[in-house]
């Protein structure tokens, strides 16, 4: 794969203007050429995103491996279900990473227990942060790896690419791109809106610079129920974390009555004015 495989412009000059601060910004060009393209990331909205997301989750493209360098007032703090609640002194895994790792990872995305050491192998991996057994045996799965070979490939420039295409595509995250949705795009990637600003600083200037059209607009939410379908109600699917396929049937109208009850509302099972307006604002 090469720049001509991409329906735009794409040069290396481009990159090191949006990696700027990372002094392997040209060996970051050659792995994003030879990978990107066959994940069909490859128009300027796609990779824009990709590029946005990406290097608000990795620091710029400099963070290959997750930091677990915790204290013990941040463990107690962040992780308190495994310290803190759990009867655990943090102090003993004051700033030991491999420990920290293997408590809080421990019997969940197919690891091992403490013991095992799977908390630490699988930690965060790549520019996405790729994390436990069952993700580096699904992505080993993909590119003929086993999980153990795959942990490596992650932390290098072209795994690192490729495992976070393989998020992009299992999460079909393309079509936020081609809807220029960096909210919609940010909420699949992070479950929430964390740094959704520096996510659409970065965003704006990516699209800039590739030659994009930055041109969001805004979404015109309309009253739905059983049997619509169409954009508003992928928004209220994607809201309530369950398949966002945009068509309104009796399951999607359960899940919105439930929503609907928990927020004080009338709980008939139309997405009208107040309920719309209480879910996504003005």
């Amino acid at each position: 794969m090469a720049a001509e495989d991409f329906g735009f412009q794409f040069t290396e000059d481009m990159v090191i203007e949006l990696l700027r601060g990372n002094e392997e910004a040209e060996d970051w060009y050659d792995a994003m050429c030879e990978i990107l393209p066959l994940w069909e990331v490859d128009s300027a909205e796609r990779v824009a995103m990709f590029i946005a997301q990406c290097g608000h989750e990795s620091n710029n493209f400099k963070v290959l491996s997750e930091n677990l360098n915790y204290s013990a007032k941040a463990l107690n703090a962040i992780f308190p279900k495994y310290f803190e609640r759990a009867g655990r002194d943090a102090n003993e895994y004051h700033r030991k990473p491999r420990q920290i790792a293997n408590v809080i990872y421990a019997n969940r995305m197919d690891n091992g227990d403490t013991d095992s050491g799977d908390g630490w192998r699988f930690r965060g991996g790549g520019i996405l942060q790729l994390t436990g057994r069952y993700n580096y045996t699904k992505f080993g799965d993909e590119v003929d790896m086993s999980p153990e070979e795959a942990v490596e490939y992650v932390r290098t420039k072209k795994g690192a690419i490729d495992s976070a295409c393989w998020f992009w595509d299992t999460n079909n995250l393309n079509k936020y791109c081609d809807a220029l949705d960096i909210k919609g795009a940010t909420k699949r990637i992070n479950g929430g809106y964390i740094g959704l600003e520096d996510r659409e600083k970065h965003y704006k200037h990516a699209m800039e610079v590739l030659g994009g059209d930055w041109e969001p607009g805004e979404i015109v939410y309309e009253t739905v129920r059983v049997g619509s379908k169409g954009p508003t109600v992928r928004a209220v699917q994607e809201e309530l974390e369950i398949g966002a396929d945009g068509i309104f049937g009796k399951g999607t109208e359960a899940h919105v009555k439930a929503w609907q009850e928990a927020n004080g509302l009338t709980a008939d099972g139309i997405m009208g004015p107040a309920s719309l307006k209480l879910m996504f604002g003005d």
